[in-house]
């Protein structure tokens, strides 16, 4: 697995251009301590910067995810935009009209600075010395990419589920900065019910020998297995039992073996191996770590006297988007975060996805997102 560094890497901001930026913001303060001496932003951009430098759509990713929201396979990106469907020309997030950007996320492998960069200081990966970080640091971290890039304000800031956190931290922490924000399939503050299985996850790598606390870089050994099962327990989260029986149902599993058998193999079983294994090949096991964390860290309220304090302060117009079959961030509790903030004087709208998807729904149920979150974004 080829990692990027991450640190160092500066490249001059431009508008419009094809393929991944690396962006260095300088030093970085994570708000639960520690000190980063040079920062890295990886980056991608769509459309064009105004004059005004206020037509901007900022986009963020999920737990895996990367800059790469829209476009084809190229040299850093094997496959196709994650978003693809809801980027481009006439479509809604238009790029005829919006200069989109997408960066990686403080913490992640793709680019941006996280536990695989290398320490300065010592000339090593940090690994587990990399401090924790926070979606507030994320949200942070992008608003200085964005004061580098010249731009003036964010006409939206649409993101699901970790990007949904960030979409509603931005809300929160640059109301000024803000005109509109879409948190997709995410809270104010993820139950224990999520916290309890990104635990599993947590527990699978760090019980890998692999793992070796972390220092795994360069040792021709690394906690694939654990990352794996990780995956698999994330996976599980991501779906819904009625989706799970229509789409694999009791079947026998008709994928190629990725392990040895066990008295058969399910069809559910054999997606999962997949799933995880396919992870392993391109993500980074201590981000999976670093990244999660902060998805069960984040509390809106954190650093305010309660939540109706801290969404009395957003000043931008709200959509949260709930899934009927979500149960990582089940509707009802993102239609009760959406009715917080109404009730701090927000201007916070509601609208659901009926679908069997579960939380996946924002990165495959194309129609029914669009049909969701369009409207809101083009009345303006």
């Amino acid at each position: 697995m080829t990692l990027d560094p991450g640190a160092g890497a500066s490249q001059a901001p431009a508008q419009g251009t094809p393929g991944r930026l690396n962006h260095s913001i300088g030093a970085f303060e994570p708000e639960l301590g520690g000190v980063l001496n040079d920062v890295t932003l990886a980056y991608e951009t769509w459309g064009e910067l105004n004059a005004d430098a206020d037509n901007v759509v900022l986009i963020t990713h999920a737990l895996t995810g990367d800059s790469h929201a829209a476009g084809g396979p190229c040299a850093e990106h094997r496959r196709g935009g994650w978003w693809d469907p809801m980027v481009g020309p006439g479509r809604p997030v238009d790029t005829g009209k919006y200069f989109v950007v997408c960066s990686n996320v403080l913490g992640g492998c793709s680019g941006s600075t996280g536990p695989s960069s290398v320490d300065s200081e010592t000339g090593e990966p940090y690994g587990m010395r990399f401090p924790v970080v926070t979606i507030r640091d994320m949200v942070r971290a992008q608003k200085r990419l964005l004061d580098d890039l010249g731009v003036s304000g964010l006409a939206l800031v649409i993101g699901g589920s970790i990007g949904g956190q960030q979409a509603l931290e931005w809300a929160v922490e640059f109301p000024d900065f803000v005109e509109k924000a879409v948190p997709v399939a995410a809270t104010g503050a993820l139950g224990p019910q999520g916290v309890g299985m990104s635990e599993i996850g947590r527990r699978a790598i760090m019980a890998d020998p692999g793992w070796q606390n972390g220092d795994y870089y360069d040792t021709g050994k690394t906690p694939e297995e654990g990352l794996a099962i990780a995956r698999m327990a994330g996976m599980m989260t991501y779906q819904s039992a009625p989706g799970q029986w229509e789409r694999f149902g009791r079947r026998p599993a008709g994928r190629p073996a990725l392990h040895k058998e066990f008295g058969g193999r399910f069809e559910i079983e054999s997606y999962l191996h997949y799933q995880g294994n396919d992870l392993v090949g391109r993500f980074d096991a201590n981000s999976y770590l670093y990244l999660g964390r902060a998805m069960d860290l984040y509390d809106v309220a954190n650093g305010y006297g309660s939540t109706e304090e801290a969404l009395s302060r957003v000043c931008a117009e709200l959509l949260f988007v709930g899934i009927t079959s979500d149960w990582l961030f089940p509707a009802s509790e993102v239609k009760d975060t959406a009715d917080k903030a109404s009730r701090a004087g927000a201007r916070s709208n509601y609208v659901e996805i009926d679908t069997l998807s579960g939380h996946d729904a924002f990165l495959k149920d194309w129609t029914e997102l669009e049909q969701a979150v369009k409207p809101f974004i083009t009345n303006t």
